[in-house]
């Protein structure tokens, strides 16, 4: 399985790569800078321009199986990377061909009622590209809606569940791992914090 990577330089993004690398799937790493891309067997870095037009970002994307979306700008870009980025990378996917799209997103991006106030704009930016994709493609999508991200040492356990509560960024990224090849996940999107079922079992 060739997968492409948006945002391979952040966090989750980098224990996404370490796990695909590990499995043997070859991943083509997009990142505003590629140089700073870790360095591991099967994975290739690229440069990935969201302000790009989307034709460009086709080229990037086409013969690969599936796409996962970790990129973020931290509150810096949210209307051109976190919300209209995502959405060219979308437009992108299906010029290309590519059906399969993994969305890291986060928890209650599709219920605004409960959004933290404090973080109101990142949640508009992720509860427009998030509705985009359920509603105005036809890929076979599956959003990821962890709780809060903590660096603490992944357990491999999780809960699918709307709750508030935080998950380890490595437990995220098995997440988006085991989600990438399951066809029972399409069409989905699943809430996620720590918990105590294994990922394996679960996805």
């Amino acid at each position: 399985m060739k997968i492409f990577l948006a945002g391979s330089t952040g966090r989750v993004a980098t224990e996404v790569l370490k796990l695909l690398s590990a499995q043997g799937k070859e991943v083509i790493a997009g990142a505003r800078r590629p140089a700073a891309v870790e360095k591991l067997p099967h994975v290739t870095a690229v440069k990935l321009d969201l302000h790009a037009p989307v034709d460009k970002l086709a080229e990037l994307v086409t013969g690969v199986d599936a796409i996962i979306f970790t990129a973020g700008s931290r509150g810096k870009d949210l209307l051109q990377t976190d919300a209209y980025g995502a959405v060219k990378l979308m437009q992108a996917a299906q010029l290309a061909g590519v059906k399969r799209f993994v969305m890291l997103s986060a928890l209650y991006s599709l219920m605004p009622a409960k959004w933290p106030a404090s973080l109101t704009d990142y949640y508009i930016a992720k509860f427009f590209a998030d509705n985009y994709l359920v509603n105005q493609t036809d890929l076979d999508y599956t959003i990821v809606q962890p709780g809060s991200l903590v660096e603490d040492q992944p357990t491999g356990l999780v809960a699918k569940k709307e709750a508030l509560g935080a998950i380890p960024i490595g437990d995220v990224a098995a997440v988006l791992v085991a989600v990438v090849d399951k066809v029972q996940t399409y069409g989905q999107a699943i809430p996620v914090i720590a918990g105590d079922q294994p990922i394996a079992e679960i996805f």
